[in-house]
This record gives structure tokens, C-alpha cells and sequence, in this order.
């Protein structure tokens, strides 16, 4: 087993870090529905030892899209 294993990745050196309890906080939204988002590579997450991590940044980006389900309509 590795000691890192990360999932879409790209996070910068000078990245603030925050927990996906953080993120759950932030957002309103769920640890599960968090980790979901993780797992599915809407918003980016790392695991460093046995913890999830995120960015504010990310997260912030994800908010901003529109979430709405079914199609979308041009504008």
C-alpha cells in the first residue's frame, strides 16, 4: 500500500490546504457529498497520510459553476 495516494491532483506548492470537514463547512454541503465531488474529480483532492485534502480555491471554482441538474439552456 502506498503512503500517498492521491486522486486529480494539482495542487501548487503555495496552495492553502483545507480539510474536506473544512470544505463541508464552507460550502454547506456534506463530508460524503465532498468527498463525492473528490472521488469524481469535480473539485481537486489529495490524501496525505490518512486525510483528504482540498483547496478553498477549488472548491470556490466548483461553487461558482452551475450546479443545476438536467440540460442547460443557452443564454
Amino acid at each position: 500500500m502506498s503512503e500517498h495516494t492521491s486522486t486529480n491532483t494539482q495542487f501548487n506548492i503555495n496552495d492553502d490546504l483545507i480539510s474536506l470537514a473544512e470544505a463541508a463547512e464552507l460550502s454547506g454541503m456534506s463530508q460524503s457529498h465532498i468527498r463525492l465531488l473528490v472521488r469524481t474529480g469535480k473539485i481537486l483532492g489529495k490524501k496525505i497520510g490518512r486525510n483528504w485534502v482540498t483547496t478553498e480555491e477549488s472548491l470556490r471554482n466548483y461553487l461558482a459553476t452551475d450546479r443545476r441538474p438536467g440540460p442547460k439552456s443557452p443564454e
